[in-house]
This record gives structure tokens, C-alpha cells and sequence, in this order.
């Protein structure tokens, strides 16, 4: 079994508002900094994205590759690596758990594989930048009101 990352950070908000930020795609390229282009695929019967085709930007790994995610409630998506150009494995989840003061705690956990040749050290550092950037990022888009949306798309101070 590969190893995996994964890290946490807490977010003043609610979970139902964090998981809207994590499951609008098509906004990925507004926050994430490694996503340069998302666009959903397939749905499944609720409406949520089921495959979804990223274009990643992420320094020494860049890649086309599409994921297949997987709802478990309000509270969990997990992903898995449908196709890519570079990467092996790309398996990873946004568990979230309600925390006091109406804020929530959010894990995420990846496990990155790439088809060259990599030290497991350096994919795990990888996969911590990966993780590291995608939280603190999340945490900013949601903090930020930007979750809400405005009209021109522009964040609350």
C-alpha cells in the first residue's frame, strides 16, 4: 500500500459552506494556484461532480489528468486517478468535521505517483506543498467571503 500525506487546518466556518468551496470546480483556478483549468466531466444523481478534468500547474509536476470523486455525505470526498499524462496515482480526501465556535476542522490526505522515476522523500515533500497550499488556500477563498460569489467575482476584504 503507498503512503499517504495529509495535514489539517481549521476554518471559521461552517462545514456546508467549506464543502461549497471544495465542490465548485469550475472556481478551482480562482484559489488553488496549482489549477490552471477545471471542468466537470460527468455528475452524479444529486448533481455533484463525478469526473472531473484538471489541467495542474503544480512546478516539477504538470499534468492533464481527469479524477473520479466519490461522495460520502455532507462531510467527505475522496478522489482517485482516472487517466493522466505523468502521474501513476493521484488519491486523495477532504474529510470534514464541525469544530466549536461554529468553525470546521479539515484533513486532507494525498497520495501522489508519478510514472518517472522519484525518491519517496521528495513525493512525499510533493504531496505536503500540494497539501499545505490547497488548505491554505481553501481557508483563504472561504475566510475571505468569496464563497458566497459576487458579481464581478472579486473577495471581501
Amino acid at each position: 500500500m503507498a503512503e499517504h500525506t495529509s495535514s489539517s487546518i481549521t476554518i471559521e466556518a461552517a462545514p456546508a459552506e467549506v464543502m461549497g468551496v471544495i465542490a465548485d470546480f469550475a472556481r478551482y483556478p480562482e484559489w488553488t494556484g496549482e489549477v490552471k483549468q477545471a471542468e466537470v466531466l460527468s455528475k452524479d444523481a444529486e448533481g455533484r461532480a463525478e469526473q472531473v478534468r484538471l489541467v495542474l500547474d503544480a512546478g516539477a509536476i504538470k499534468d492533464d489528468h481527469t479524477l473520479k470523486y466519490t461522495w460520502d455525505g455532507p462531510h467527505k470526498v475522496s478522489w482517485s486517478l482516472v487517466k493522466s499524462q505523468m502521474l501513476r496515482a493521484l488519491d486523495g480526501s477532504y474529510a470534514l468535521a464541525a469544530a466549536p465556535g461554529g468553525h470546521t476542522e479539515v484533513t486532507y490526505q494525498l497520495t501522489v505517483d508519478v510514472k518517472i522515476p522519484m525518491l519517496g522523500m521528495i513525493k512525499r515533500k510533493a504531496e505536503k506543498v500540494i497539501i499545505d497550499r490547497a488548505l491554505a488556500g481553501l481557508k483563504k477563498r472561504v475566510e475571505s467571503g468569496a464563497a458566497a460569489g459576487t458579481a464581478d467575482g472579486a473577495e471581501k476584504a
